[in-house]
């Protein structure tokens, strides 16, 4: 189960797996993002290569117009993946 909400201040905050079955399900969302945005982790619990992806895809596309993705509140095991996967040098994660 995933699921992608915007709050008050803008922020998109992700909840639940961001899984390969999610990514297909939730990939018009991400491509819906048109501005630089911040993305709240605090309540996402799993995120696969798929949605590492799909992130990866977003923030390329947003870059290219000038804008990017903010990172923010990710768990240690997200935060230990992405150093892993190198996307602690290519996001801003506050």
């Amino acid at each position: 189960m995933f699921e992608m909400t915007r709050g008050d201040d803008g922020t998109i905050r992700l909840r639940g797996r961001l899984d390969a079955a999610q990514v297909e399900l939730h990939a018009a969302e991400f491509e819906g993002i048109a501005s630089s945005s911040v993305l709240d982790f605090s309540e996402l619990e799993y995120i696969s290569s798929a949605g590492l992806g799909l992130l990866f895809a977003t923030h390329r596309r947003l870059t290219d117009a000038g804008g990017g993705l903010t990172i923010v509140n990710l768990r240690p095991y997200i935060r230990e993946l992405f150093g892993i996967a190198g996307f602690d040098r290519i996001f801003a994660i506050d």
